[in-house]
């Protein structure tokens, strides 16, 4: 059965659109919702007196998506929650969450279903987030994961693997003193040596 959308419908088509559907889901779906009529010659011809508002409605509507996406790319959005010391979340960030906050430190509202968060966000740190604004217009943010209280405490691991440049970086620097104490030894040595041929040639010559 053919049908005239009267607005958009997700997986089908836009409004005016002429499109082909299953008898059973015009009828008990789109023509009672009035999202499409019966394509009819008389709606049909109706619709070519529509066609003019409908792409002046798509035009507006696309000039504001693309206004609204250029105010979100580039943004960094930052939300704070519980961590644990090796920066995993107490739970995760929810496409709620980065909405609200999108609204609160930017004023730009968003509706959370339009963002794709890439899967759960359950870490610290940066996670790239895209916006799905309006059919193909779309804009990247960046979502900064931080810990409540300030930065996250290392790991019992990185604690050690700290201890252990520190212990290195010491050994070397001792390595280092006692190479140059070393050196000054020979040198003081030489400058002995030298001095006792000068003497024992002073001597000779008396």
């Amino acid at each position: 059965m053919k049908v005239i959308l009267l607005t958009d419908v997700k997986g089908r088509g836009k409004e005016g659109d002429v499109i082909e559907v299953a008898r059973g889901f015009a009828a008990n779906y789109l023509l009672p919702r009035k999202m499409a009529v019966e394509a009819t010659s008389g709606n049909l011809k109706q619709l070519e007196a529509r066609m003019h508002n409908i792409r002046k409605r798509e035009e507006a509507k696309r000039s504001e998506a693309e206004g609204l996406a250029a105010q979100i790319a580039g943004k960094t959005v930052v939300i704070e929650a519980k961590a644990g010391d090796t920066g995993k979340l107490f739970g995760s960030v929810t496409s709620g969450m980065v909405a609200d906050a999108l609204a609160d430190q930017f004023g730009i509202e968003v509706d959370r279903k339009r963002l794709d968060l890439h899967g759960h966000i359950k870490t610290v740190g940066d996670h790239a987030i895209d916006v799905r604004v309006y059919q193909d217009v779309a804009a990247a943010l960046v979502l900064k994961v931080v810990p409540i209280g300030g930065v996250v405490a290392p790991s019992a691991e990185a604690q050690v693997e700290q201890f252990e440049a520190e212990v290195e970086a010491e050994a070397e620097a001792a390595e280092a003193i006692e190479a140059e104490e070393a050196a000054a030894d020979d040198v003081a040595s030489e400058d002995e040596e030298a001095a006792g041929d000068a003497a024992d040639s002073e001597d000779a010559q008396e």
